[in-house]
């Protein structure tokens, strides 16, 4: 409809008034059979204020009520073509969906290299992709029953008893396989989204501008290589709109570069690197892992692309191209380069945060340490064994073994438990093996024990405290079952002057049971 017909106006923030121009009847016959309709929408939080609002459809549904379809569109910051120093480039891949890195553009001229950290960026959707490939093959069961019962009913004839019957199998068989591919749309529109966010939020987190994608247009399946092939059936084109679409309400640019090659060079020397199916299993032939004869490179291969690509994309991003009807952007020259493998920028010590507090803080008055009428001043809390009725000079401080503050390159959880009774991969959370209860001295610290044991049967606790950490990366994607790296800054943030500062969390010691003496 034109103006004449609807107008719509937004009231405040949260509200919009439309109004438009409906017929009172099935077939309208003059202009008497015609009026004017207002209808307030509330507009949800994802319209913003500065929000342009455009003429919506109206729909009916089955309870009965008007559905209104409001497109809206909103500013996005101007993004530069060319001039990143800092950028996140991102390979396509079966199992892991994205497979990124960070990279660094440093030097100017002939001299200029890209640097990275090492630190790879991994969304992965295993269980996801096998719920995808379960619904596939659901799908084809259901079609091959259905046209084997229409060929059935084909063939007998309409004068035939069984006609009608095979027709109303294969019926319900359309309506099933109906289903099932609005499922699979479901999931693959659900798990491109997530995958977008996700690394937009990772660039926006590393203080990146500009993410380097893979041509899909160079992805094509060659002879007989089966994983591109397999790649061919993901959800990478929606992956790809997505993050275009969120990249430019975040004013970061999203570039593609060429795909052919990535893989095949190594990033460290460019020389030809040799597939295996693992680190420790070099001798025989696979594709997962990626090995370098001359400088000695081991590691993951959609890892070692994602390298490539963030280096094609910094060393020829004065190369890109800009399509005037779809707004996307192309690197199609193949400048290739080294990455060189440099350290973590330093966090900033607890020395240098507290200076800086106190300079942002306001001037205190001079004036007594000690509280007036207080003898001695307050003891520091130890950070050693304390013994239950000692006195005060017993509760020293006792020294202990110097930390880092720097993120640690692994986790640092053992592969076992103290008392070694259930061995487990680096990371999980410890489980008794059996249903009884905790095997004692396993996931419950030696001094919980001893009070419990202290105290009256009544007042017994009856759960006990276990060392599991719930990971929020799985939150963050929309899957429960998906995991993914968490986006944070690798340097933190300096926060306001009272302390409050958002940092990621290490993980826990494995605590050791300790020894108490009772007096």
């Amino acid at each position: 409809m034109d103006r004449q017909q609807v107008t719509l106006v937004r009231v405040d923030e949260t509200t919009a008034r439309l109004r438009v121009k409906l017929p009172l009847n099935a077939i309208p016959a003059s202009g008497r059979d015609w009026a004017w309709h207002v209808i307030d929408l509330r507009l949800p939080g994802t319209v913003g204020v500065d929000s342009v609002l455009h003429t919506p459809t109206l729909r009916p549904t089955r309870a009965g009520r008007i559905a209104v379809d409001l497109p809206h569109s909103r500013p996005a910051p101007a993004v530069k073509a060319s001039g990143h120093t800092v950028a996140v480039g991102f390979d396509w891949g079966v199992n892991t969906l994205l497979t990124g890195t960070l990279g660094r553009l440093t030097g100017k001229g002939r001299s200029k290299r890209v640097v990275t950290d090492g630190r790879p960026l991994i969304f992965d959707a295993t269980t996801v992709s096998a719920t995808l490939h379960r619904l596939r093959g659901v799908r084809e069961h259901l079609a091959a029953k259905r046209d084997h019962y229409r060929a059935l009913a084909d063939g007998l004839g309409s004068p035939h008893l069984a006609w009608g019957e095979h027709l109303d199998r294969a019926l319900v068989l359309e309506v099933e396989h109906w289903r099932v591919c609005a499922r699979i749309r479901h999931v693959n529109a659900a798990l491109a989204w997530a995958a977008a966010r996700w690394a937009v939020d990772q660039a926006v987190a590393l203080g990146a501008s500009v993410i380097y994608l893979e041509d899909l247009a160079t992805l094509e399946a060659r002879g007989h290589r089966r994983g591109n092939a397999r790649l061919s059936g993901q959800v990478r084109g929606t992956v790809a709109e997505a993050i275009r679409h969120l990249g430019a309400k975040a004013g970061i640019a999203v570039v593609t570069v060429p795909a052919r090659g990535t893989s095949k060079l190594c990033p460290g020397c460019l020389a030809t690197l040799t597939h295996h199916p693992a680190p420790d299993r070099l001798a025989e032939r696979g594709w997962k892992w990626a090995y370098c004869t001359r400088c000695g490179l081991s590691m993951d291969r959609d890892h070692a692309a994602a390298r490539r690509i963030v280096s094609r994309g910094l060393l020829g991003q004065t190369h890109t191209t800009t399509d005037r009807t779809t707004n996307t952007r192309t690197i199609r020259t193949t400048i290739d380069g080294t990455v060189t493998l440099v350290r973590r920028p330093k966090k900033t010590t607890r020395r240098l945060r507290r200076q800086r507090q106190a300079e942002q803080a306001p001037h205190r008055p001079d004036g007594p340490k000690t509280t007036p009428g207080k003898g001695r001043p307050t003891p520091s809390r130890p950070t050693g064994p304390q013994h239950r009725g000692a006195p005060h000079a017993a509760q020293r401080r006792v020294p202990g073994p110097k930390t880092s503050r720097r993120m640690p390159e692994v986790r640092t959880v053992p592969a076992t438990t103290p008392t070694g009774v259930v061995q487990r991969p680096a990371g999980h959370d410890t489980q008794a093996p059996t249903s009884f209860g905790p095997v004692p001295g396993h996931g419950v610290p030696a001094h919980d024990r001893v009070e419990e044991d202290l105290l009256p049967p009544g007042r017994r606790r009856l759960s006990r405290r276990t060392c599991r950490r719930r990971t929020r990366a799985a939150e963050r994607t929309g899957f429960h079952h998906l995991h993914a790296t968490q986006a944070h800054p690798l340097t933190p943030r300096i926060g306001p002057p009272d302390g409050n500062r958002t940092r990621p969390r290490r993980a826990r010691k494995a605590r050791k049971p300790q020894a108490h003496t009772e007096f």
